[in-house]
């Protein structure tokens, strides 16, 4: 009765915002052999800006919130500080890599969109580690597969998303050839995969 109350008296308008779901893989940047599947659920700001709400699944409506990313344009990324700069992720292999999906929409919808997501960066705190029932512990700060040091998602896990979406990784790459790299990815982003050094932050430091 309280929820049909809500639903007819109250403004739900923050979440309406969400217009669409994403599909990736992050990896613990104090552990990164420890791999998950991610479900993001975007809202734009505005063209620099999108706000997204983290799922551990889109099966139901019962998947647990685990966290939130922020992602911004690089002209924004370069207005941030060396320090704050290094606890983001770049997103260019995520996309070009076939890693990155909007399930169910065809790609040549997408190609646009793909092409200006591929020159944003992130920021992904997960607060609810996979496995607890309780939001235990501080925040993870989580980072991007990328094709230097950290290595790519472990092949079993991407095979268990290619059969429940019917998208084949290898093909989406193949497809994804024409997006152009950006001319330049800041090297503070992505500094645990350039320097081989975990998160910055000792909040990441889980177990």
């Amino acid at each position: 009765m309280l929820n049909k109350g809500a639903e007819l008296l109250q403004s739900l308008k923050p979440v309406g915002q969400m217009k669409r779901h994403v599909c990736s893989f992050a990896l613990y940047s104090h552990d990164m052999s420890r791999q998950i599947e991610t479900h993001h659920f975007l809202s734009r700001r505005n063209q620099d800006f999108f706000q997204c709400a983290v799922y551990d699944s889109d099966d139901d409506a019962w998947a647990r919130f685990i966290g939130v990313e922020y992602m911004i344009s690089g002209t924004l990324f370069e207005t941030l500080s060396p320090e704050e700069q290094k606890f983001w992720h770049s997103h260019a292999y995520e996309i070009k890599s076939g890693l990155w999906i909007h399930p169910w929409v065809p790609e040549m919808i997408l190609k646009h969109e793909l092409l200006n997501l591929a020159k944003t960066y992130g920021k992904f705190w997960c607060t609810c580690n996979i496995g607890d029932r309780l939001p235990l512990g501080p925040p993870a700060l989580m980072v991007s597969p990328q094709a230097v040091n950290v290595g790519l998602v472990r092949q079993e896990l991407v095979a268990k998303r290619s059969i429940k979406y019917n998208d084949l990784t290898d093909d989406l790459k193949a497809s994804r050839l024409e997006i152009a790299e950006p001319e330049w990815i800041n090297p503070q982003a992505d500094y645990w995969n350039s320097t081989g050094v975990a998160s910055p932050s000792p909040l990441s430091r889980r177990r």
